[in-house]
């Protein structure tokens, strides 16, 4: 199994969109393995976004990310990485198709909704930003069960 993490940035929860991102991550088979409301501060802003440093788009990025709390969530599942980043939809949303959670929801580049590690390396450096391993937890999933059972 596959770990990563996905932050929903302050305009998902403005626009009261937590749970239906959730709804969208947990119907394609990913197993929430972490989840916490956090107020990203400046520090952690610049350790997260590090690889943008030098980016024009740098100052709103951060400006933007601690405006307001954010919901961190770590989930597990084969492939995870390359699930959420194609349920994600492009960065952009004007270019983001219809069906992927940018394409559907997002206004526009600077406020996106969504962010999701984009290799499993990074994805390990991003988890620890966020959570401390005795926050994630491991438990076994067993949907065949409940369903024979309805």
């Amino acid at each position: 199994m596959e770990r990563t993490l996905i932050l929903l940035k302050p305009d998902a929860l403005q626009r009261a969109l937590v749970g239906v991102i959730i709804s969208r991550l947990e119907a394609r088979g990913l197993k929430i393995t972490g989840l916490k409301m956090v107020h990203m501060d400046k520090p952690m802003a610049h350790q997260h976004y590090s690889v943008h440093a030098d980016k024009g788009f740098f100052p709103g990025l951060v400006e933007f990310i601690t405006s307001g709390p954010i919901v961190a969530i770590v989930v597990d599942g084969k492939d995870s990485v390359q699930i959420v980043r194609t349920l994600m939809g492009e960065t952009d949303p004007s270019k983001a198709l219809p069906g992927t959670i940018r394409g559907d929801l997002a206004k526009d580049i600077g406020r996106n909704l969504i962010h999701g590690s984009d290799s499993p390396e990074q994805a390990v450096r991003e988890i620890a930003l966020f959570f401390d391993p005795v926050e994630l937890l491991s438990y076994t999933r067993d949907t065949e069960r409940w369903i024979t059972e309805s």
